[in-house]
């Protein structure tokens, strides 16, 4: 078996150790124009250059959980595009939407600026009943934050393309419910894929939907957002403020209005990082499954786009 490696900007020894070491009969190289035909890739953000070359492959292996990029390109025919599922990425998704939304629901940002200028302040306590919180996705990471937050007694939402049941989570689906879910929500959580139907989805019309004081915490894309349509929205007061991790533009220009905004919280794509040993062993076991023609979880459907 032939496996080979493109990924852009990403150190490449440490996953061929892997790989081999999973794969001690295989062939895994980094690719090289020109390279033999393999049988499987591991990529991330490859060249289109690298697919016309690669004609034979029978399963495209992307390391992070979203493939729009890798769409966009033209892929061989028959290839399985195969996204990572987990890969110890939910917890840390988890975590981040966790943090943002604590952090908001206590004003601990106001407490800190109000620690930093020397002043001792009180905040009389939220009612946590009032903080409904959206999550607009429910997919292994969706779920898995959707889950964590109903630990700490929030009413959480769910929206979804088609029908989903979390206990405890009140799920809403496709269009239908798109507009209940919005008009219930106090904090809104991203997580959808970008597919043509999600681009810009986050606009003046979706967040103002919002009840009055809404929260954004956006982990999915930065194409999801509408950026001019938030600022104009926090600048009205319809809108309390926002946690971005993702941006049209990455990295972040430093020009650019968000870095100094003082209702924005600015982090630099790390809400969910790629563990490098928990997706090889992931990898190589759709690997394996894939070459005994057993079922192999998460096949990207093209036409949904996730």
């Amino acid at each position: 078996m032939n496996i080979t490696f493109c990924c852009t900007d990403t150190k490449a020894q440490p996953w061929l150790d892997g790989l081999r070491a999973a794969f001690p009969d295989a062939s895994v190289e980094v690719w090289e124009s020109g390279a033999p035909q393999a049988d499987h890739a591991v990529v991330w953000a490859p060249p289109q250059q690298f697919l016309d070359e690669q004609q034979a492959l029978k399963g495209l292996f992307n390391i992070g959980a979203g493939v729009d990029a890798l769409l966009k390109l033209r892929l061989p025919p028959g290839v399985k595009v195969v996204r990572l599922d987990d890969a110890g990425m939910s917890v840390q998704m988890a975590e981040y939407v966790c943090h943002a939304v604590i952090r908001h629901f206590r004003e601990f940002d106001g407490y800190e600026a109000d620690v930093k200028a020397g002043k001792w302040s009180y905040r009389k306590p939220r009612d946590r009943q009032d903080f409904s919180i959206g999550v607009m996705g429910l997919g292994v990471l969706g779920e898995r934050v959707a889950r964590a937050l109903r630990v700490f007694d929030f009413p959480v939402l769910g929206w979804s393309r088609t029908p989903k049941a979390i206990e405890g989570v009140v799920t809403h689906s496709g269009e239908a419910g798109f507009d209940t879910f919005l008009s219930d929500c106090r904090v809104l959580v991203n997580l959808l894929p970008l597919t043509p139907d999600t681009r810009d989805i986050l606009n003046r019309d979706t967040l103002g939907r919002l009840k009055p004081g809404a929260y954004l915490i956006n982990v999915a894309r930065g194409a999801h957002l509408v950026e001019a349509d938030l600022l104009a929205l926090l600048e009205s007061g319809q809108m309390a403020g926002a946690m971005l991790d993702v941006f049209r533009t990455e990295p972040l220009p430093a020009e650019h209005p968000f870095w100094t905004h003082p209702k924005i919280t600015v982090t630099p794509h790390t809400s969910a990082r790629t563990l490098r040993d928990e997706s090889i062993a992931q990898i190589a076991g759709k690997i394996r499954a894939l070459e005994a023609g057993q079922p192999v979880a998460g096949v990207v459907d093209p036409v949904r786009g996730y």
